[in-house]
């Protein structure tokens, strides 16, 4: 029989992953703090739990998908969350992209209560959510990974195994440091060769064949030169990540000079009333710096 499985944030990312578990053959319980998406899934089947307490004590395993550290804090410790509701031996897995020394905290909190947990961020953006393809990074006990692996497996597709509470949150902010500075980079490169007077369209054709080929490249070029910053991972969630990198980097004295300069290009995006745009608009702030429009679209 089926594990019970909690969901609880059903954001962009949040209600495909749920949708995929219930694809799987789980039943979740699923909880949002706007209604709209609890109804929806409510339609397609799942349960709806009346707070994060309620959908613990209906769950052997509980999901967390939600922006930031704070949120993840309230629902797992606060009043109303998962630990007073769940039962020892529930296995919580947090999978947003939060501080991972909040999730070493989490950690120690719940083993207090018999609870287990580990922190699994993943990448892969909307498209990976959906298509359930995601690349999950995980922390926590390694005899608690392996019970619930199939579960992850159900929402991802490259699914990692990286130590001890915290490792797969550090193995996160990692990933996105790749990602946002090869977007800056994909986004210079184009406004070069937009200013020179190349087409872009060959431009990442050329590019795409050799050492500057990347996954970025490939998933975002085409977007980016035709001007649609439709969201699969926005600007500010990006921003957001910077700031949790640059927070880790400065715990364990790790410099980032790179990362730190593309963060405030970030930040500028934001004044600009950019935060909604998907992260590869990162290209806009540039071609203004350039006094260029590579972008075919508006």
């Amino acid at each position: 029989m089926a594990q019970k499985i909690g969901f609880i944030g059903l954001g962009i990312m949040g209600k495909p992953m749920a949708r995929n578990l219930r694809k799987a053959g789980y039943a979740p319980t699923v909880y949002n703090r706007s209604r709209p998406a609890m109804e929806e899934l409510k339609r397609e089947g799942a349960t709806l739990g009346s707070s994060a307490k309620d959908v613990a004590a209906a769950s052997e395993v509980v999901i967390t998908m939600l922006p930031n550290s704070p949120d993840v804090e309230a629902v797992v410790l606060g009043v109303n969350g998962v630990l007073e509701g769940a039962q020892p031996g529930t296995t919580v897995i947090d999978m947003s992209t939060i501080s991972p020394l909040v999730s070493q905290t989490i950690y120690e909190e719940a083993k207090k209560k018999k609870v287990n947990t580990l922190d699994a961020p993943v990448s892969g953006g909307e498209k990976g959510a959906i298509e359930g393809t995601l690349s999950i990074m995980v922390g926590g006990d390694r005899e608690v990974f392996e019970a619930v692996l199939p579960i992850l497996q159900a929402m991802g597709k490259t699914i990692t195994y990286m130590g001890a509470a915290g490792a797969g949150g550090f193995t996160k902010l990692a990933n996105q440091v790749i990602v946002a500075l090869n977007l800056t980079a994909i986004g210079e490169a184009l406004t070069l060769g937009g200013k020179a007077g190349l087409d872009p369209e060959r431009l990442i054709q050329a590019l795409g064949g050799g050492m500057a080929g990347s996954r970025c490249l490939e998933m975002k070029g085409p977007q980016i030169i035709k001007g649609n910053f439709q969201p699969g991972f926005t600007i500010d969630l990006h921003h957001k990540d910077l700031g949790l990198i640059m927070e880790a980097a400065r715990a364990l004295q790790v410099p980032l000079p790179t990362t730190a300069v593309v963060q405030e290009l970030f930040s500028a995006l934001r004044v600009k009333g950019r935060g909604a745009w998907d992260h590869s608009a990162v290209i806009t702030i540039l071609e203004e710096l350039a006094g260029v429009q590579v972008r075919t679209g508006s």
